[in-house]
């Protein structure tokens, strides 16, 4: 029985890395401007985004099937969408002043005129639509989603537009549009895809050292892509032209969003074990200069580094209601 139980504890934390607990440090790279309450909003909560110039953020309360629109210019939280399918990712599209909704439970993607949160179009992907990125350039949408697809959509006429054939469900993917690639994490296949743009086809597969890599982040002036495992945590920087390793790090257990400030030169990474890890990045070593901790669980964030703003959601737990934690970055 002592040799069971010392084996599962072992397990867990090479699962979760709970057991490699690190010092709070480096407070002062971001500090704390407010808590923005969510009212009623239970369970897990996915992908964010912004409207920059009207301060709203839009949440994807998956776990409460509802997308909450919050003003962090007040401080408060105004209005709900409700009766959505687990919404996992969201984009504002502020070409046509509409939000898009990615559902993960009936694989939907919804669009609402932000202003009276109508109903303005949808299209049916079958299944576990998730994460989002907007190419504002070329005006296109490109959706993750089901057992292995990214899906390319017109904005302007809610019309799906090509479909790239992947070898599992894509989670983090960033665009580079000096190079024309599309970067997208599969963790059931244990690789990096690259896609062109143009074509919209693979064009190479890069297996990953480690497992889990679920978010990603990117450098574009220097063409480096960072990866964030789960099992075991790290944080790998990668050349974009060559698919090598470039630099690897610790990181923060259960990591779902990673984020590059190009001014700053820092790396922001929120995971669920409980704090935000903030590195630079000096190739070829990454110098971890904070680990600030936060609630477990609230492993979803967003930087808007024109604002020098970082934004954490926590979800509900115990007496604790949902929130967003609101910090002014260093």
């Amino acid at each position: 029985m002592i040799r069971s139980g010392t084996f599962l504890l072992l397990l867990a934390c090479s699962l979760f890395d709970s057991c490699r607990s690190q010092k709070p440090f480096g407070a002062d790279e971001l500090i704390l401007k407010q808590r923005i309450s969510l009212p009623g909003v239970k369970g897990r909560i996915d992908h964010m985004d912004a409207d920059v110039e009207k301060q709203l953020v839009f949440v994807s309360a998956l776990g409460n099937n509802s997308l909450e629109m919050v003003d962090i210019k007040n401080g408060k939280h105004i209005s709900s969408i409700k009766k959505l399918s687990e919404p996992q990712g969201v984009i504002f599209i502020p070409q046509t002043n509409e939000i898009m909704v990615a559902n993960g439970g009936n694989g939907s993607c919804q669009f609402y005129n932000a202003e009276s949160l109508q109903t303005a179009g949808r299209i049916e992907l079958g299944s576990d639509a998730d994460d989002i990125r907007y190419d504002s350039v070329d005006k296109k949408i490109y959706v993750g989603y089901g057992s292995g697809g990214l899906a390319v959509i017109d904005p302007v006429k809610h019309q799906k537009t090509a479909d790239i054939k992947l070898p599992g469900h894509p989670e983090g993917f960033q665009l580079d549009k000096a190079l024309e690639k599309i970067f997208v994490n599969v963790p059931d296949a244990n690789q990096i895809d690259v896609i062109d743009q143009k074509s919209a086809e693979v064009i190479a597969n890069w297996k990953t050292e480690y497992n889990a890599n679920f978010p990603m982040a990117i450098d574009e002036s220097s063409h480096i892509i960072f990866i964030g495992y789960r099992h075991p945590a790290k944080l790998v920087a990668i050349d974009e032209n060559t698919g090598k390793t470039v630099a690897v790090a610790d990181l923060i257990g259960d990591a779902d969003d990673l984020y590059y400030d190009s001014q700053s030169k820092k790396i922001y990474a929120s995971g669920g074990s409980g704090a935000i890890n903030i590195y630079l990045f000096e190739k070829p070593a990454f110098k971890q200069i904070a680990n600030i901790v936060t609630r477990p669980g609230a492993r979803t964030s967003m930087l808007i580094p024109t604002m020098n703003i970082f934004i954490l959601a926590e979800r509900a737990t115990g007496n604790e209601p949902a929130q967003l934690r609101i910090y002014n970055t260093k």
